[in-house]
């Protein structure tokens, strides 16, 4: 992913924020010299982050179904892309209140290039399931408590195979209307609330970039 200099994320705080709110990742791996590459869409979470400076170096986990192919192509130390959507939404010039003028979309991201370990072993995978479980519960307003259902976890957690990934490289794009000015931007914000439930994070990144600019 290319970074844009004017569209970078005010600080490491939002970029690790996105990959710990926005967990739904997608894993890209190649899929051969004459072959498009391989996605696949599943939860990865952070599991270790030794640096708060940066996600490089941390340790991310994550799974798939088995009956998936894609995790028969992947070899220990192999580079896979871990992609993270955050909030994003059209802009329509309407918000901008001149013209002429052209629309764009509102988004933040987060690629992370990572090698990957396959963890081909139950009593893996149910630590990867059951920290996959924690993490996520923790964004619920109630979290659930899995602890009845770990009979239920055994028995099924034979149909995923586990990953590890060490992150080695991150990049982040975070084009969230900063070249507009500030009037221009609670416009953008306004129009984007207006708009119902699925704007209405995008127009608050919007507004906690704008002031962390």
């Amino acid at each position: 992913m290319h970074e844009f200099p004017a569209y970078l994320a005010p600080s490491q705080v939002e970029v690790t924020d996105l990959v710990r709110r926005h967990p739904f990742a997608l894993v890209v791996s190649g899929g051969g010299p004459a072959a498009a590459p391989i996605a696949t869409h599943t939860p990865v979470i952070v599991e270790d982050m030794p640096d708060d400076s940066t996600l490089v170096g941390a340790e991310l986990l994550g799974h798939i179904a088995r009956k998936n192919p894609q995790w028969t192509t992947l070899r220990d130390g192999q580079p896979v892309l871990l992609v993270f959507s955050g909030p994003h939404g059209y802009v329509s010039p309407t918000a901008y209140a001149d013209d002429p003028n052209v629309p764009t979309w509102d988004y933040a991201a987060v690629h992370l290039t990572a090698r990957v370990t396959v963890l081909d072993d139950r009593d893996a995978s149910m630590h990867v399931v059951a920290r996959t479980v924690q993490e996520l519960e923790a964004l619920e307003p109630t979290a659930w408590d899995a602890s009845s259902s770990l009979a239920t976890f055994e028995r099924i957690v034979g149909g995923v195979v586990s990953f590890r990934f060490d992150v080695i490289e991150q990049r982040a794009v975070f084009k969230l209307s900063q070249d507009k000015p500030a009037d221009v931007r609670a416009r953008v914000v306004a129009a984007a609330r207006s708009r119902g439930d699925r704007y209405g994070d995008v127009a608050s990144l919007i507004e906690s970039v704008g002031r962390g600019a």
